[in-house]
């Protein structure tokens, strides 16, 4: 026998001499031989399930006996007023940050003295700024015609869309004439994609001064322009399109109409500080 095992007293085993192997032919000794890792087998789930037990209700219910206990010593026993205000939950104010956004010589849409003024950071490579376009922009226009007015200033991540900063500087050629927005409304449809030729077809459709436009387009004479609101952005923290600014209060992303109307309806009423 080693001394790895455990011998029960309900399991030892017994070997009987020849004289008393027939007495006992009858009646069978059952015997069991446990070694200690059977011991240990049996024995280490029985103490996970009960070690989890005590830990559940030792730190399973510590919050709320300590948020009892403390409730019970900062309230006056008797004191109706004081327990009011311990039940109080206390809601704080999240803190609004305003930015100061010029409008800049660029283009607006909307009154000039509408009370709402949205600042579009934007790209026209941009998936998710087409799809703001397409879905909300129209939604605001057609709810705020004379509370809102959207600012565009250009934003092209060139890294990532080659095309974004010569659409830019075609829309700016575009403006010279007059056709700004109808001409940022093709661009975003992108009927014709996103190309010199394509830029060239627009204009056409738009019956822009053809010579005047492609003479735009050659002299870059927007890329400063350009490159000027794209600085202003990224020194400002913007890092990605389209970023919006309602009165100066920032929102990333193409957002749902309704978030956008949540904030303009608080900032009509006032309640924004």
């Amino acid at each position: 026998m080693s001394a790895d095992d455990i011998i029960l007293p309900m399991a030892i085993e017994t070997i009987p001499d020849p004289e008393t192997q027939a007495a006992v032919k009858d009646k069978p000794e059952v015997t069991i031989t446990l070694r200690r890792f059977h011991l240990y087998a049996i024995l280490m789930p029985l103490i996970f399930l009960l070690g989890f037990g005590l830990g559940y209700l030792v730190w399973g219910r510590g919050p709320v006996a300590s948020r009892v206990a403390s409730e019970a010593v900062a309230t006056p026993a008797g004191s109706a007023a004081a327990a009011q205000d311990q039940a109080a939950v206390s809601i704080e104010t999240p803190q609004v940050v305003r930015y100061d956004i010029p409008v800049d010589d660029d283009p607006v849409l909307g009154p000039q003295d509408a009370p709402i003024t949205i600042v579009e950071f934007t790209d026209y490579e941009c998936p998710f700024c087409r799809k703001w376009h397409a879905e909300v922009f129209p939604k605001l226009m057609e709810a705020y015609p004379d509370q809102v007015r959207l600012v565009y200033r250009d934003f092209p991540l060139t890294s990532i869309h080659v095309n974004a900063q010569p659409a830019a500087e075609a829309a700016n050629c575009a403006n010279e004439q007059g056709a700004f927005w109808d001409f940022t409304d093709k661009l975003y449809r992108m009927e014709q994609g996103l190309s010199a030729q394509a830029y060239e077809v627009y204009a056409s459709q738009l019956d822009l001064d053809a010579q005047a436009f492609k003479d735009c387009l050659e002299s870059g004479r927007y890329k400063e322009e350009i490159q000027s609101d794209f600085d202003f952005a990224a020194n400002l923290g913007v890092r990605s399109t389209p970023t919006f600014f309602i009165n100066g209060i920032a929102i990333v992303g193409a957002q749902p109409f309704e978030v956008f109307q949540q904030v303009i309806e608080k900032e009509l009423a006032g309640e924004i500080p």
